[in-house]
């Protein structure tokens, strides 16, 4: 076999029973390759948790189109071991074929715990090694030396200098590897072997990506000063001492080769934070310039063009992995920010390349969808992929111990960019503020009633048909799948409409004793969309303003002081687009927006496309079978030609890949 998705897909074989049914504890399934082969081959999916969901779907979706005399072949995933398929209802154990897969197959000779533990997306990796390195049997230590080495490339024996160990972790935090912790733990058992380390606090620059940039950003002005001092420079200017909230070494290798290959990218992408100094214009003309301040025009077209020679280099491929795709969305967002707070007359020198890098994405991105965004929907909560898997996986949190009280704080239209821009703001106001930052993808289309409503109900939209045109039943759906995870109502509050004014109410509904789940939505930033007459930049810019108002840190501060673990996310982004006329579609559309129109008949809608060939007619994935939507071109806007406005609904990266952020104060 090339792959171990092989050993899965070939069982899968079409047309040979149109109901399967398998038995997957390891959730392979669910990984991403193995869905779109799944998918290619003409299957559809569904796994079977919920039994309530599951019928509701099985008999909507496939039972019923099969009494009609379709082909459609379906494939019933229980994440459980063989012996449990027996728990099926009976209708499908009689009807369906029965297979059974784990990773004890696949990896024969490895641990079976350790390999377990690994992200599924990481199997590729470690099944090419084991059929290149044919290991013996491997007890769990081997088996994980075995993966730090061939998965992750990191080789602790092989680590003797500081520039060896500052690599290693630049390049995991940088490319944001997922590592289990119990393969932490090894790496550090092997690390304080090497004396060298001593002073490093390993357990927290290892395991914690947040910190480790704090750690990297508290001794880039050292590192500045000593490069331009003849000798060791132990004190700030002034006599002020180094005094760095991380522990550990204060002089660090930057300027070795190796090294200084990602300190560009650091704080090109925002990872690092450029800073003033004493001799900003001599070090501004060095490798360093990238982060320090000496003019601020110059800084951002220099950063700009930087940024945007990286981001021309790297557009993901179409068999990308999500990571990809959220690793070069938040490069985009800087671009964004950065473009508009530029100079007019700066930006036009590259605004055709901006103008042509922004098409490129857009059929990039798009391309990538149609193929992948399928299996998107299924992937384990775990962590979070979509908007709906949010719930889950704060009840997870609740049920391991790690939160006795989880707040979900929806602002609604928030985008990456933007989210940036509140993100930079918010410390001026909270300096003990600390954000461990994803991403997560919204629905398509990128409605509030679709997008934001799965968040609150933590399903597809496929099972709330009923109010996907509206948002009155969140609070219902956010109230049910809670109690649906054991917990009473009276556990749990949602609320909406904040933003601005006093927070007396969340105060009080915070209060109550029992209260342990808030589900919370901040709708200002859309508010400031639907009205803005300024573009992209006068979002931007509005979206500043109002975050350092006192409003949204006081609503932080005052879910930290209750105890709550925050996580804040939005239901989509925006775009500013250019109109490319409005459908004259009569009353036939069920919903008119901007980016997107809406139709119950696949004949209608295929009428109106036929005015917009350019027009994306999606599939309703994740769907009610009735609900067609009809995406605007790339850039585009149903509105006015030659009209732009700041609108959601389509499938651009901005509105589709939304933050996803636990917000927690500094401790001590």
């Amino acid at each position: 076999m090339s792959s171990w998705r092989d050993q899965i897909l070939k069982e899968l074989t079409p047309k040979v029973a149109r109901l399967t049914l398998v038995a997957d504890p390891d959730g392979l399934l669910l990984e991403e390759g193995i869905l779109e082969g799944i998918h290619e081959r003409g299957f559809e999916l569904i796994p079977f948790e919920d039994h309530i969901a599951f019928r509701y779907a099985y008999e909507s979706g496939f039972r019923s189109r099969w009494d009609l005399g379709e082909q459609t072949e379906l494939i019933v995933v229980m994440r459980s071991p063989a012996s449990d398929l027996g728990e099926l209802p009976y209708d499908l154990l009689q009807a369906g074929r029965k297979l059974s897969f784990n990773l004890g197959d696949i990896f024969p000779n490895l641990s079976y715990p350790v390999v377990a533990a690994l992200d599924r997306g990481d199997l590729a990796a470690l099944y090419d090694a084991q059929k290149r390195h044919t290991p013996g049997r491997l007890g769990d230590n081997a088996t994980k030396d075995f993966i730090l080495l061939h998965v992750f490339q990191i080789a602790p024996e092989l680590y003797k200098e500081t520039s060896d160990l500052l690599l290693m972790l630049i390049r995991r935090h940088y490319h944001d590897q997922q590592i289990p912790p119990s393969l932490d733990e090894r790496l550090i058992q092997l690390l304080g072997q090497n004396d060298t380390f001593d002073d490093w606090p390993l357990e927290v620059l290892i395991s914690d990506r947040e910190v480790f940039f704090t750690f990297l950003q508290e001794r880039w002005p050292y590192f500045l000063d000593r490069m331009t001092a003849d000798g060791e420079a132990s004190d700030r200017e002034g006599g002020e001492p180094y005094k760095p909230a991380v522990k550990g070494p204060i002089d660090l290798p930057f300027d070795h080769h190796d090294i200084r290959v990602y300190i560009d990218n650091l704080f090109l992408e925002g990872l690092l934070r450029s800073v003033p100094h004493a001799y900003s214009d001599a070090l501004s003309k060095t490798w360093v310039n990238v982060g320090v301040l000496s003019d601020p025009v110059e800084d951002r077209s220099r950063r700009l063009g930087r940024l945007l020679d990286n981001l021309e280099e790297s557009v993901p491929v179409e068999d990308a992995k999500y990571t990809d795709w959220f690793s070069f969305a938040r490069g985009w967002a800087e671009l964004s920010l950065i473009v508009s707070g530029q100079p007019g007359v700066a930006l036009a020198e590259i605004g055709e390349r901006v103008k042509s890098l922004q098409a490129k994405l857009g059929s990039a991105f798009s391309a990538w969808l149609l193929k992948r965004y399928a299996g998107l929907v299924n992937l384990p909560p775990a962590p979070p992929v979509m908007l709906h898997h949010i719930p889950r996986f704060l009840a997870r949190q609740i049920e391991e111990g790690r939160s006795a009280k989880v707040a979900m704080l929806l602002v609604d239209g928030l985008s990456l960019g933007q989210w940036m821009v509140i993100r930079d703001a918010l410390p001026f106001r909270e300096a003990g503020l600390r954000f461990k930052e994803r991403a997560v993808f919204a629905w398509i289309p990128s409605l509030t009633s679709v997008s934001r409503q799965a968040a609150f109900a933590g399903k597809a939209p496929l099972f709330f048909p009923n109010s996907i045109n509206g948002t009155e039943k969140e609070p219902s759906l956010w109230t049910q799948f809670w109690a649906d995870q054991g917990h009473a109502p009276n556990e749990v509050i949602y609320m909406k409409g904040l933003g601005e004014g006093n927070l007396d109410a969340v105060s009080e509904a915070l209060s109550h004793p029992k209260v342990k789940i808030a589900g919370l939505v901040v709708d200002k930033v859309d508010k400031i969309m639907h009205g803005m007459q300024l573009g992209a930049a006068g979002m931007y810019n509005q979206v500043r303003q109002w975050a350092t108002q006192p409003y949204l840190n006081s609503l932080i501060n005052l879910l930290l002081d209750h105890g709550f673990h925050i996580y804040l996310t939005s239901d989509h982004g925006n775009i500013e687009a250019e109109g490319c006329g409005k459908p004259a579609e009569g009353a036939v559309a069920d919903l008119r927006g901007e980016r997107v129109r809406i139709y119950s008949d696949e004949g209608l809608r295929g009428t109106v496309k036929e005015g917009f060939p350019s027009a994306l007619a999606w599939e309703p994935i994740g769907l009610p079978k009735d609900y067609l939507a009809l995406l605007a071109p790339v850039g585009q806007a149903f509105v006015q030609e030659g009209k732009n406005t700041v609108c959601h609904g389509g499938i651009s990266i901005e509105e589709l890949i939304v933050p996803l952020v636990q917000i927690t104060r500094r401790s001590g």
